[in-house]
C-alpha cells in the first residue's frame, strides 16, 4: 500500500516504541495525575503535533541534515536538553512552593492552561532530535524499494504510528487520571512523587545533552 512493505510488523514494532516510556508519557501521566484526563489529552496532543512535525521533516529530508550535520544536531540536542531541564526544575521549584503552602495551612495550586500544556508536550518531542533520528532511520525500512513516491510512504507510515502513538497516549492519560482518582494519596506523599517527576526530567535533559548521534 503506497509503496510500504511488512506493515504489520511495522505497526506492532510502531506501539512497543510508543509504550516505552520516556519524558512524552511522563508529561502525560504528570498532567493528567494533577490535573484530569483532559490535560493529559493536551499534552498527549502536543505530543502527536510534535511528531507531525518530524514526519514531515523526514520525508522533505531535513531530518537527514540532523543525521550529518553535527553543529545542526548539537543545536535542537541542546534546545531539547534546555526545554527538559527548565521543565524539571520548574516542577521542582514549584513544588517547593507548595510544601510551604501545606505548613501553613493552604494547598491550592495554579493550574496551567491546556494550551500551555500542549505546547509543553508539542516541545518535549519536537526538541527531540532523537525523534527525528528515529524517523529517519526506522520508518525508511518498512518502505519498498520500487515505491515510486518515497516521501509519501514515509508520511503514510509516520501517520499509522502517530495515529497508533495518540490512542496509546490518551489510554495512558485517562488510566492515570482514574487511578489517580481511585487512589487517596495524602499531599506529603503527592509532594514528593512530583519532586521525583521534576528530577526525572532534569535527568532526561542532562542524558539528552550528553548524548550523541549512535
Amino acid at each position: 500500500m503506497l509503496g510500504t512493505q511488512d506493515l504489520i510488523q511495522f505497526i506492532i514494532a510502531g506501539i512497543l516504541l510508543n509504550i516505552a516510556p520516556g519524558p512524552d508519557s511522563i508529561l502525560i501521566m504528570t498532567r493528567s495525575a494533577t490535573q484530569g484526563w483532559r490535560a493529559g489529552s493536551a499534552a498527549a496532543l502536543g505530543v502527536g503535533a510534535g511528531t507531525m512535525v518530524h514526519i514531515m521533516a523526514a520525508a522533505l529530508g531535513l531530518s537527514a541534515l540532523l543525521a550529518t550535520s553535527a553543529t545542526a544536531f548539537t543545536i535542537v540536542k541542546l534546545a531539547g536538553a534546555a526545554y527538559l531541564l527548565y521543565v524539571g526544575v520548574s516542577m521542582l521549584l514549584s513544588r517547593a512552593k507548595s510544601a510551604e503552602q501545606v505548613q501553613a495551612g493552604t494547598t491550592s495550586q495554579p493550574l496551567l492552561s491546556h494550551r500551555k500544556i500542549f505546547m509543553q508536550g508539542f516541545l518535549t518531542n519536537v526538541l527531540n532530535p532523537k525523534v527525528a533520528i528515529f524517523f529517519l532511520a526506522f520508518v525508511p525500512q518498512f518502505i519498498a524499494a520500487d515505491a515510486s513516491n518515497k516521501p509519501l510512504a514515509l508520511i503514510f507510515l509516520g501517520c499509522i504510528f502517530n495515529f497508533n502513538g495518540m490512542i496509546w497516549c490518551h489510554i495512558l492519560a485517562v488510566s492515570t487520571a482514574f487511578a489517580r482518582q481511585r487512589v487517596a494519596v495524602n499531599q506529603a506523599v503527592t509532594l514528593w512523587l512530583n519532586r521525583f517527576i521534576g528530577l526525572m526530567f532534569v535527568s532526561f535533559g542532562i542524558k539528552l545533552a550528553l548524548s550523541n548521534k549512535n
